[in-house]
């Protein structure tokens, strides 16, 4: 296939596909007699791990050196985009439900807080504020290696600590008390999971449950969080810290 060709059916420009020939990201393995780009199954298959990568957010320099990592086959980053493109599905439903549940509460004539929807929306739609283009490739990567069994499982240890954070709380225990500090190390390790130990990766979970109201995120993944609970929980890995 010319390169005309392969532009008009991908919908590429003749452009693009010139510079990643410049660049060594997707070369033809033919040429004809005068000197026309001829691109084959393989350079379609490496096409498609490209047009992949780049939906996952990756520059292109990163994406060819994903290109010669074993890792990064096919079938592995067709398997990570397709868990993105779940996480985007994931996420227009649940903002689908609270416009739905906005416009049903407003046809009903009942008194509602729009900025208690618009908050929530806020975090739904703008996830991708508070992490960069790698970051959320990374949180791809991670999800699809952990797989759905451990996210959910996951998400049932922070139901259980929140439950546990929000008894001590309300009973009055210090955010340093030994119990409360048994609670600490527990969330720090599922951070840590999330993060994979990342200090920017950290930074950009705290900047994202600060921005957008740790209660607010909570309620968009189900969990309820009492007021002043977040808080307590910093003080208690701030505690934990100084330990």
């Amino acid at each position: 296939m010319k390169v005309g060709a392969l532009a008009r059916r991908t919908g590429l420009t003749v452009r693009t596909l010139h510079h990643y020939d410049e660049i060594g990201l997707l070369s033809p393995s033919h040429r004809t007699r005068s000197g026309h780009r001829l691109y084959g199954e393989h350079e379609l298959s490496r096409l498609q791990q490209i047009a992949s990568l780049k939906h996952l957010g990756l520059p292109l320099e990163e994406i060819r050196a994903c290109l010669v990592r074993p890792e990064y086959s096919l079938e592995h980053v067709l398997d990570l985009q397709i868990e993105r493109i779940e996480e985007q599905i994931r996420r227009h439903e649940r903002l689908r439900g609270l416009i739905e549940a906005l416009r049903d509460q407003i046809a009903s004539g009942q008194i509602v807080s729009v900025d208690d929807f618009a908050r929530t929306v806020e975090v739904t739609v703008n996830y991708a504020k508070y992490y960069s283009p790698t970051q959320l490739a990374e949180l791809d990567r991670c999800r699809a290696e952990v797989g759905k069994d451990r996210i959910h499982q996951v998400q049932r240890e922070w139901s259980r600590l929140l439950a546990e954070y929000g008894r001590a709380m309300e009973e009055g225990l210090s955010p340093d008390h030994e119990s409360v500090r048994v609670l600490a190390v527990q969330s720090a390790a599922l951070v840590a999971e999330f993060t994979g130990g990342d200090p920017a990766m950290k930074e950009s979970l705290d900047a994202f449950y600060d921005g957008e109201r740790a209660e607010n995120v909570m309620a968009g993944h189900g969990m309820e969080m009492a007021p002043g609970l977040w808080q307590y929980m910093a003080e208690a890995q701030a505690a934990l810290g100084r330990s």
